[in-house]
């Protein structure tokens, strides 16, 4: 009897650590609500859901009570351009580039550099940062943003990487990427 008690215990202790973690990496878009035309369809199931690529929305909290973002990767531009021909990246390197939009559905104002919390891997696990310059795909995305709730902001962050690097993902963290949650995309 108490070694089925003793079992049980392991069990619920178990049971109860993973009900408190939270996924650290998000990759599936968020759910939108239904078009009514769609009033009759069922969901798919989690275990289902896509992988997020460009043009999917992915809602990610902060660390602080009301830090909630709604954050879409729109564009990929690889390789990059610097809009000033006097900025090229490093020998044996390429700059690529994101345009993301971030919409505050939070009810805290979003004070924070997003690129910060940005980064972008290869094929082979290696990440790398970002690079403050501007290229001749748009408008960089502020260094220093403030978006109250309800607003949004969008610009592209570029990331410098190895010329024969196959990017594949993209991830963003709030809180300059400490925040607990991480939100990816897939870069085909």
């Amino acid at each position: 009897m108490r070694r089925i008690l003793g079992g049980l215990a392991v069990a619920g202790v178990l049971l109860a650590a993973t009900a408190c973690q939270d996924d650290s990496v998000k990759t599936a878009p968020a759910s939108k609500a239904p078009a009514a035309s769609e009033a009759g369809t069922t969901k798919a199931s989690p275990s289902a859901a896509k992988k997020a690529g460009l043009g999917d929305t992915i809602t990610v909290t902060g660390n602080e009570d009301g830090q909630k973002l709604d954050v879409t990767v729109t564009k990929w531009a690889d390789p990059a351009k610097s809009s000033e021909e006097v900025f090229v990246p490093e020998a044996g390197k390429r700059w690529v580039a994101a345009q993301v939009q971030l919409v505050n559905t939070g009810s805290a104002v979003y004070s924070d550099s997003p690129s910060n919390g940005m980064q972008v891997a290869d094929e082979q696990g290696q990440r790398f940062g970002t690079m403050a310059v501007d290229v001749t795909a748009g408008p960089s995305m502020a260094s220093a943003l403030k978006v109250a709730p309800g607003d949004k902001a969008l610009g592209w962050i570029v990331f410098e990487v190895p010329k024969d690097s196959k990017i594949t993902t993209i991830q963003f963290a709030m809180n300059s990427g400490f925040a607990d949650q991480t939100a990816q995309w897939a870069i085909k």
